[in-house]
């Protein structure tokens, strides 16, 4: 009897010969097509957010799903949107301090919304907003919080916005106008945030000056005989403030503008294209080229 009980566990060909053979092309499971169909779901849906939360082991176990692998998506992105997030939102941070204390030009406005657009078409709105607030947070170390505050409304707002309209492939029109909303909302409130600081209203010091500038002009072009000394008199302050409001939209049509034609031609070559422009822009592009 021992020797019966020696010479099965001695042979190993008796086990095998016991076992059931496996099927011999395991791609044929319909247990393995739905394995890599919930696999390549999950990958889906994490590359859309790298930064949601993935599900557990012990609620995938509950719920009698295989666990699902995906090491190397999970490992490798999250870093890189992070790297991503931090590098842009510091792009934008110098941006800013440049232009501002160095003066070089009024042309790099047309650069500060950008580089947070361009976090929103690779990583989502999440990361947009954290590469704004994070934006925020290292201009607040560096130059104080009030010029921080300059930053981020409306040039973070308009960096998220921008980058929202442009990932839903808005039309220019929409993104122009919602962006010149923003932009407008800026202005006052830079108007009404300095007036806070100053303890006096900026806003009616702004059309006192106006008026007198259209007086000054007013009086010019009847001196020259192109007017008639009627035109001389007080001008309403409300019409001046309705003209200023309306120069100032007309502005920030016009810098929306330039800001998508920037983008327009810097994102592609990134990898990351924005929306085609009207054709009556592209003809006019073509004729000058």
């Amino acid at each position: 009897m021992s020797g019966s009980f020696e010479g099965d566990r001695s042979d190993p060909t008796r086990k095998q010969e016991s076992s059931p053979k496996s099927s011999s092309d395991p791609k044929s499971d319909p247990a393995f097509e739905s394995d890599q169909s919930a696999q390549a779901k999950a990958e889906e849906k994490f590359l859309d957010d790298p930064f949601a939360v993935v599900a557990d082991s012990a609620e995938e176990q509950q719920t009698g799903q295989p666990e699902l692998v995906v090491p190397e998506v999970k490992a490798a992105l999250p870093p890189l949107a992070m790297v991503e997030t931090a590098f842009l939102a510091s792009t934008a941070s110098l941006l800013w301090l440049v232009s501002y204390y160095l003066s070089i030009g009024a042309w790099m406005r047309i650069l500060f919304p950008t580089p947070i657009a361009l976090v929103y078409l690779r990583w989502g709105h999440r990361a947009a907003w954290m590469s704004a607030l994070v934006t925020g947070l290292l201009l607040s170390v560096l130059m104080g919080p009030y010029l921080s505050l300059l930053f981020f409304v409306p040039y973070g707002l308009l960096g998220v916005q921008l980058g929202a309209l442009w990932k839903r492939q808005a039309g220019w029109t929409m993104s122009i106008g919602t962006g010149t909303l923003i932009s407008t909302f800026g202005f006052f409130f830079r108007i009404w945030l300095l007036s806070t600081f100053l303890g006096e209203d900026l806003w009616i010091y702004l059309t006192n000056r106006i008026t007198d500038f259209t007086e000054w002009i007013l009086t010019k072009l009847v001196d020259w005989g192109l007017l008639g000394i009627s035109a001389l008199g007080q001008p309403d302050l409300t019409v001046i403030q309705l003209v200023t409001i309306g120069a100032i939209i007309c502005s920030d049509l016009v810098y929306l503008f330039t800001v998508h034609l920037a983008a327009w031609l810097l994102l592609e070559r990134l990898g990351n294209p924005i929306p085609e422009p009207p054709s009556w822009v592209q003809v006019l592009l073509e004729e000058e080229g």
